[in-house]
Formats: structure tokens, sequence, C-alpha cells
């Protein structure tokens, strides 16, 4: 998405709480990806539970507007940073920011992605390994400077977003397929040597969500059949994805660690995924 002067995403009118809404008072949430889309929403939703945000970005013109739109709404303080999380020393000084200014991070939400439509024979290599950077690499820098920082002494919960994209090998999705999976085994991995320490570690994967640039990127013309394939019928929301964080990262969920929790209707079960077919459909975008 093109860096713009408005910001991409607005709150909610309205929000029906599932759980308490002051379920997360006093606790603080650092996010990246957070600026827009699903990662937008769950920053919102964590907040109108009474959560402290840090919302990063490469863009930081987009987190400061998206920070100054989520606190005008929810009544919650929140702190833009820009942090490119490939690169290490960003990603550690940010979330040194963060500590400085509220002085904890109970919740680490990893939701930085890149991703594009592209036959692998058609990808460079430099393609290729930007979306692992950005996936896999963006959320092992993000979960080992929160660990250093804060969790290793006073526990916590990572939530790292995946997809469904490695469960059938998604035509079309080398790359990031190739990234989530790598991810979700991460996730695994973390779990077992952090757990000990009070660190739970869980993975959400989304299925098709309206409204998201993603939806928009990936599926293009395909979009408006998307439905009709999907066991429930209808598309995700990103209200569907941020309740689920808000569970995950709730004591209902205190004895969850290690898994990847699919929230997509039943979709990748029997979406279709004929390259030729995909192929063809989306030309316009590749």
């Amino acid at each position: 998405m093109a860096a713009s002067s408005t910001i991409a995403d607005k709150c909610m009118k309205a929000y029906n709480h599932v759980f308490n809404p002051s379920l997360f008072k006093g606790q603080v949430a650092f996010i990246t990806g957070g600026g827009s889309g699903i990662c937008f929403t769950i920053a919102e939703v964590l907040m109108r539970h009474q959560c402290s945000t840090i919302i990063a970005s490469r863009k930081l013109e987009r987190v400061q507007q998206a920070a100054e739109e989520l606190s005008k709404v929810t009544g919650q303080r929140c702190l833009p940073i820009q942090m490119d999380v490939r690169k290490p020393k960003e990603v550690v000084a940010g979330v040194q920011q963060a500590m400085r200014e509220f002085g904890k991070i109970n919740i680490l939400v990893n939701g930085a992605a890149g991703n594009f439509v592209c036959p692998a024979a058609s990808m460079s290599f430099n393609a290729f390994k930007t979306v692992l950077e950005i996936d896999t690499m963006g959320t092992f820098n993000t979960s080992k400077a929160v660990f250093d920082e804060y969790m290793r002494d006073n526990g916590g919960v990572i939530i790292n977003i995946s997809a469904t994209l490695a469960y059938k090998a998604t035509v079309l999705q080398c790359h990031a397929s190739a990234a989530k999976a790598a991810i979700d085994s991460m996730t695994k991995s973390l779990a077992v040597e952090w757990g000990p320490l009070g660190i739970r570690v869980v993975g959400i994967a989304p299925g098709p969500i309206d409204d998201t640039e993603g939806i928009r990127k990936l599926a293009g013309p395909l979009a408006e059949s998307i439905p009709k394939r999907i066991p429930l019928r209808r598309m995700g929301t990103k209200v569907d994805i941020a309740d689920c964080a808000v569970f995950v990262a709730s004591p209902a969920a205190s004895y969850i660690t290690g898994d990847t929790i699919v929230v997509d209707g039943g979709d990748w079960m029997t979406a279709p995924n004929d390259a030729e077919m995909r192929l063809e459909s989306m030309k316009s975008l590749l």
C-alpha cells in the first residue's frame, strides 16, 4: 500500500465486548504492523479493553496518524514507533523506547508482513528473500528483543500472525508460504524453550479477511466468489482476528501455547488451488 497523508484505517463506530472491557487494564502491548489492516484493529480492540499499546512500522507518518486515531477513540495511550523489523538494531532501539515509556511489555503481536502474487518461476531471488526477512526474521528479531528487555524476567504472551498458505502448498505464494511455515515452527520452538519462564507463544492464522490490503492484493477479481467456497459462507472480518487475539492474550487461554489457531471459517479445507485457473484469473495482478 502506498504511503498516504491520510490514515488507511479508521476505528469502529461501535464495538461489542465479548470479554470484560477492563480485561487488560494496566497492561501494555507491542504490535508490529499496527499502523494498518488487521493489526490496526488488533491494537484498537486491545485498547478497548484498556490496554496501552505501541504500534511499530517502517512508515512513521502512518503509525503517527494511526496512534492519534486509536487514542482519540479509545482513550488509551498509543505510542508510534518507526522501526524496520528486518533490522535488529532498529528493533532493539524501538523496544527500548517502549520500555522507557511504559516500563513493561506484557503482550507482543508480531504482525509485520509482506506479500504479493507471483509464480515461483518468475520470482526474483531478492523478492523471495525480502518476504522471509520481513515475516520470519522480523518475528524472531522482535520476539528476541522483547524477550531480552522484559519477558525473560517477567513472562508474557507472544502472538505470531501466521497464515494457512502452507497447509496445502498455495499456488503463487511460495515465498509467503515458506515464511509463514517457518513462523509456525518458530512458535512451537519458542513455546517449548520459553514456557518455563512464564511466556506463552501462540500463532493466529487468518483466512480471507474482508476490507484488507491483503485480500485486495491476493484475491483481486476472485474476491467476490470467495464467500461461496467458505463453509461458513462469509468472509472474515478484522474483528474476528482481533477478538481471537484478545482471547489468546487473556487468562482464558492460560494453558494454550505452541499452537497456531486457524481463524478462516474453514476456508483452507475447501479453497480451490489450481495453478492454471488462478494464473488466468489473476493476470491483471501479475
